[in-house]
Formats: structure tokens, sequence, C-alpha cells
């Protein structure tokens, strides 16, 4: 565990993006309790609780107990119906990782973002979360409650009011709110087949020096200790001890964001994610189900023009933990995004730098790509922090896997040999694994942006970063291998339209709907379109322009040219594969991405059996309705397929099997 310190929690001004009025000089020095009360009509048990206590003023005021090791909170005085105090957005996160991939308990990992709100029930608050799935959208009073009473809430939380001041503040002992698993992690571990967990409360503390408050967030922090008595093999790899794991939970309360966000309405065309719910008021003539985009807030100086400055850029921050020269790449291809917002009007509305010295990277201030190490190699994600009322990101947050990248300069050292490493020439496998993390890079953040994969950009003319980019690797005229154009720098056609849409602002009176529509119609016409994972990922998934990992608009051909590139691979593999001094016995690893190096192409090739060739298409808008693979193209498939799986190619006489016998066993 590490040393966590007062003036980390100074850092940790998690505030909405768009609220970051945040007490820029942090909380000023503390007070006790009694200096705390004076001028105030405090009761005399408010009075004797409080004595002595160190006070955080902010938007909740924070009484902190050294002694015994709790956090007190003075909650405003209730003054809505039913004893409501105050509405809130609520946001934890895990600052300290397990380190294991298959368990998904990684370093910064946040959990779902909550709309909840303090109530006084009798002698308790209770902290509730209202049911957002179902809603009444511009209903009156009746129609509000109408719904709002068909569907249950969640308490997350409840404790006893210790005392009352003459304001009618309340004094609530928050330590039990701090001291739960509120990540979920005991459930993870268990979905994990990582044996049963439960939180030891003998074990667990809160780190008073990281709780603190501000005028518009507080940030709490706790070292949670789980005990479990059977560990799974995961957990014995990467734990000290199996039988213990122990992990820092944060968990901010922050003001709702300012108003004059403007929800807009998911359009399947042109792939944004978004929220969903129902809305139950809806006129009898129009869906209940309403889905929102998710997207930043950005609008311009000046909104009645069409291009210039914006009210406020959105900028991302990379981890200083990331290691050159991999943290310049992740500085470079998360820049790629500004030509998207300038080719969308958007002047210096996007840009990259380093996180701070000593920032937190869950303080919700900062978007950020965050580098996280693992035991073994694992996904990348781009998350974010959502209103879930209105679907405006207030943080993005990217964890980047830090073994992804030197897996990439595995699979160019089996392709293009390992003494080019560090070369800068066009087959240095460093060279093409640091063009790869930049877009990854690039990938991630689009997510952050409220940009879904598209999977058929590889088969329109690589036009996004938002596919799974496989290398593209070609086969010169005298026979050698081609890495110039193994990936593409900056962003996509599609990406620029997809940006443009998401985040196009029009000038007062004008009618929107009808200008993202004509974006959208531009965007159809120069033949951009979106294909996404239920189009992609299913076993059953049958748009052949739907692939992950693949490359060109010609399946069979790009198949063809994939083996080809693999046989030549393949007759050339041995100890040129791997760097001078490396054990030969490592050529096992390396021969592996060059013998499947195929395969997710053949997966390609194998879609159009059967295929069926479909758009998201809404009526009215022109596009083709769907049509079946064309008997000639399945043909084609069916040969190239039996071809690449037969005998020849995978044993026996096949340079497969020259390959591996030059390979040397493990000792």
């Amino acid at each position: 565990m590490r040393a966590r310190s007062a003036s980390r929690g100074g850092a940790a001004l998690a505030a909405a993006a768009l609220a970051l009025a945040c007490a820029g000089a942090g909380p000023g020095p503390p007070v006790t309790g009694v200096e705390a009360e004076r001028g105030e009509a405090a009761s005399p048990e408010f009075q004797r609780l409080a004595a002595g206590l160190e006070v955080i003023p902010g938007l909740i005021e924070l009484r902190l107990d050294r002694v015994r090791g709790r956090v007190l909170g003075v909650l405003p005085a209730p003054s809505g119906p039913g004893g409501a105090i105050g509405e809130y957005l609520y946001v934890e996160g895990i600052v300290t990782g397990l380190g294991s991939n298959p368990v998904g308990l990684d370093r910064g990992q946040l959990g779902d973002t909550r709309l909840l709100s303090f109530r006084r029930v009798g002698s308790r608050v209770l902290l509730e979360e209202p049911n957002l799935r179902f809603r009444a959208l511009g209903a009156d009073a009746a129609g509000s409650a109408a719904v709002r009473e068909s569907f249950a809430t969640s308490v997350l939380w409840g404790g006893e009011i210790l005392a009352q001041d003459g304001a009618g503040r309340l004094l609530v002992d928050l330590s039990s709110f701090l001291l739960r698993d509120a990540h979920g992690v005991a459930n993870r571990l268990a979905a994990a087949g990582q044996g049963s967990w439960t939180l030891d409360r003998e074990r667990s503390a809160i780190d008073l020096d990281a709780c603190r408050s501000f005028p518009r967030n507080v940030e709490l922090e706790s070292v949670l200790t789980f005990a479990g008595a059977a560990p799974g093999a995961e957990v014995r790899a990467v734990a000290p001890d199996a039988q213990a794991i122990t992990l820092v939970l944060h968990q901010s309360l922050v003001a709702l964001p300012e108003s004059g966000y403007r929800p807009r309405e998911h359009d399947p065309r042109m792939g944004s994610f978004a929220i969903s719910f129902l809305d139950l008021v809806a006129p009898l003539d129009r869906p209940v189900e309403r889905h929102w985009i998710a997207r930043h807030r950005l609008g311009r100086l000046d909104p009645a023009a069409e291009r210039g400055p914006v009210l406020r850029p959105i900028v991302y921050y990379v981890d200083r933990g990331a290691p050159e020269p991999v943290r310049s790449a992740l500085v470079e291809g998360a820049s790629w995004w500004r030509s998207a917002f300038e080719a969308a009007g958007f002047e210096d509305a996007f840009r990259v730098e380093l996180l701070p010295e000593g920032a937190d990277p869950l303080d919700l201030r900062y978007n950020v790509v965050q580098w996280v190490h693992r035991a073994t190699r694992g996904w990348s994600y781009g998350g974010a922090v959502i209103d879930p009322r209105t679907g405006e990101i207030l943080k993005g947050h990217v964890t980047l896997g830090s073994l992804r990248v030197r897996q990439d300069r595995l699979l160019f050292e089996g392709l293009a040999g390992a003494a080019g490493s560090g070369s800068g020439a066009a087959d240095d496998p460093v060279r093409l694994a640091l063009a790869r993390i930049r877009q990854l890079a690039a990938h991630e953040v689009g997510h952050t942006l409220g940009l879904a994969h598209n999977f058929a950009a590889s088969a329109l003319g690589r036009v996004s970063v938002m596919d799974y980019p496989a290398p593209l690797v070609t086969v010169s005229e005298s026979g050698e291998l081609d890495f110039s154009r193994a990936y593409t720098a900056g962003v996509g056609e599609w990406d620029a339209a997809a940006v443009r849409w998401a985040y196009a602002e029009f000038p007062p009176g004008a009618d929107e709907a009808a200008g993202l529509e004509r974006i959208a119609r531009e965007t159809l016409e120069r033949g951009l379109v979106i294909l996404s994972d239920a189009d992609a990922r299913p076993p059953g998934a049958a748009n052949p322009l739907a692939c992950l990992w693949d490359n060109g608009s010609d399946p069979v051909a790009a198949l063809r040219r994939t083996m080809r590139v693999r046989r030549i691979a393949l007759t050339r593999f041995g100890a040129r594969n791997v760097r001078a001094g490396q054990a030969l016995a490592s050529l096992e690893e390396v021969f592996a991405t060059v013998y499947f190096h195929h395969r997710f192409q053949a997966a390609a090739a194998a879609k159009l059996l059967g295929g069926l060739d479909y758009r998201h298409a809404l009526a009215g808008d022109g596009q083709a309705p769907a049509a079946p693979v064309a008997p000639e193209r399945q043909r084609r498939a069916r040969s190239a397929g039996l071809i690449s799986a037969s005998p020849g190619w995978c044993r026996g006489r096949s340079a497969a099997a020259q390959a591996a016998r030059r390979s040397r066993p493990r000792p």
C-alpha cells in the first residue's frame, strides 16, 4: 500500500468538468469544532460531539475525528419534500488495483456515476438513488408522481442523526459509508472464480489525510482489506498474501453541473454512445424509448458563428507514469482529435498535456489517459463519468495496459526479425509498436469523447481510429515484407464526421434537428457508415463489413495477401526473431504470433459465407435495404477458407513445420 498524504488530498479537487470553481487555494487551515460553532445556535449535544474535531468547510462540511478515525458530516437542513436535503452526483473508484487482467480490478478503475440524494426520515439520514430508468419528461406534478411512485428507488446507505444545530443542520457519522465495499470488489472476485471474499473492518480504515471538502465537491478515501478463505489462482499470482487483498477506495460527492447543457437524441447512423430510458408520458404517436448521446459540453464564445474559439477547451492529461518514448506517443496519438474538432468549426477546442505533478488521476477536473500495469497483457478501456440525467460527459478516463505495446513489438519481431529493434527503420519493431500505441491512445480517447467502435472502417479504407486495426503488411515486388503502411496516422474521415455530428452547435433560432440530419446525409453520401459491436462480435454476426482486426474491402484478396506474408515470415523464422542474448526458448512466444498471423482475416473472409450486407438505416434516408452477399463472393470465400485450413498450410511440408523445427523447446 502506498503512502497517502494531505498534499494528494489537496490535489483531489474533483469537481465536474463543467463546474470547475473548486477551492483553488485549498480548504485553508483546519479549525476546531468549538471555533466552528461560534455565532451559531448550536445545541449542547452538537457542541459536545463536535468539540475538538477538525473542521473542513465545503460542499458538505466535514468533521475529522483523528482520535477515533471517524469522519462526521454536517448536512444542510432539510428543505424539500419528504425531508430532502440535497442532490449530488456520486462517483467511486479504486485508486490502487489488484493487477490481474482476468479479474479486472485495475488501478484507477471507476464505477458507475449515480445521482444520489440525502433525505431525512425520522431519526435517520438516507442516501437514496432515484430511478432514472423511467421518467416523465415535461409532465405535471401528478404525472411525474405517477411514474416516480411506480418504480423502486435504491437506498445505498443510512446513518443515525447524532445531533442538530439551531439552523437545522444535521450531524451524521459518515464512517460506515466510507468503510463499505462500494466498488463491489467481493462480487467481482467471486464472479471471476477467485473464491469468496468479505470486507474485514478490523484491517480497514479511513484515510483522513485524503478526505477533503471544497465548494463544489467532497473527496473521501479509505483503505479496505478483503479476506478470502480459498483464493483463486489469479489472486495467488499477484497478491503478497493471497488471503488478504488491500485496495484504496475513492468516493466523490459532486455538486450538480450548471444548467445549460442540451441533451441530443441518438442517431444509430452516427456512432455515438447513449444513455437510455423510458419516457412514460410521451405522446401516443411517439416512442417511449429515449436515447441521449454521451458528449462533453462544448460551445463557441460566439454562438452565432459557424466557427471560432470555444468557451472551455477539452483538455486530456497523460499519466506521467508512462515511460518514454511511450509517453510522447500517447500525447501525440491522443492529440489527433484536435483536427476533428477544428474541422467541425471549434478552434483550440482540444489539446493534450501531461498530468500536473502530484495531481490525482481520479480528480474529476482531469480527463486522464492513465498508464496501468497488470501481471499479464490485457485490454485497454475508454471510460467516462457521465451525468446520468443528461448524458453529459464530465470526465474522460482512459485505462491503457502497459504490456500491450510490448506484445506489438513481439508481433513485429516475428514478422521482421529482432535485429532492427530500436533502429528507427521502416521495419523497426519498436517504431511499429509505437505507431500502434499512438493509434490505441486515439482509439480509447475517442470512446471517452462519446464515440463507439466502427468495425466497418477497415473495409472502407481505414477511415476511423475507432476500428481494431490489423497491421497492413504487404509484399514488395522483390518479395520483401513492406511495413510502410502498417498503421495510419491521424483520425479518419469517419471520426471527423462523427465529431461534427455529435458536437455541432447551431445559431440561436436554427432548426437543430434539420441541421443534424443534413450532416448525417452528407456523411452517408460520402460512403461512410458505422457497424459496431452488436454487428461484429456475436457468433452469428453476418455482416461481412463488420470485422475485427482485418484489412481491405475484399476480405478474400486480403486473406490471400495475409497468407503470403505469413508464408514469407515462417520461411525466414529462426534465431533472427529474438534479440541477441535472449533465450532461444522464447521463440515459442514469437512463433505463435506468426503462425496465427492470418486468423482474423480468415474470420473476415468466412463472414461472406451466408453473409448479409445491411446498414443502420432510417425510414426515408435513401439507404439500400439489406441484401445477401452475392453467390460468387461466397464461393471465392469458401475456396480461400479451405486453402487456409488445408494441411499444406498448417503442418507437414509447410513453412510452418520447418519454422517449428527451428524453434527450441523450453528447458
